[in-house]
């Protein structure tokens, strides 16, 4: 498994963007800051069905993503609207580049696999701040990930 290859692909597409004050290759365990924040890590692995063989598994490989804005921004009317505008950028991207550069069989858009590249809203305090978040589901196929032998 490539890791590397795989989060350095997604944190790519999101610094490309250009919207956000900072790009995360972990999830964050204080306040990550002020502005629109992204952070990306490891969520799950597993095999997959589809594209396995008998000496040969695919894979699914779920990087979760988190969008973080300070809620208490102003105006706070634009919060909202600032978050879902970078989900839907970030989205557009992943859909984009559908085999991340090579790198995967296919990012799982409508969730052949499991959970399709999704996000779910709400919020998260850190210390003293509360920020709107989004939590992205972002999962990739991978052929041949894990070798069967007897």
């Amino acid at each position: 498994m490539d890791l590397l290859t795989y989060r350095s692909v997604a944190m790519s597409h999101a610094q490309g963007l250009g919207l956000f004050e900072q790009v995360l290759g972990h999830e964050p365990v204080s306040a990550p800051g002020s502005g629109l924040i992204y952070a990306l890590w490891l969520a799950r692995i597993g095999p997959v069905a589809t594209g396995s063989g008998l000496s040969l598994a695919s894979g699914r490989i779920e990087l979760t993503g988190r969008v973080f804005m300070p809620a208490d921004t102003e105006p706070q009317d634009d919060v909202d609207t600032a978050v879902a505008g970078a989900v839907d950028a970030l989205m557009t991207a992943y859909a984009g580049d559908f085999e991340f550069g090579g790198a995967v069989r296919n990012v799982d858009i409508l969730g052949a696999h499991g959970t399709p590249l999704s996000a779910q809203f709400g919020y998260a305090r850190f210390d003293s701040t509360t920020y709107r978040v989004a939590t992205l589901a972002v999962p990739l196929i991978v052929n041949d990930l894990w070798e069967e032998v007897a």
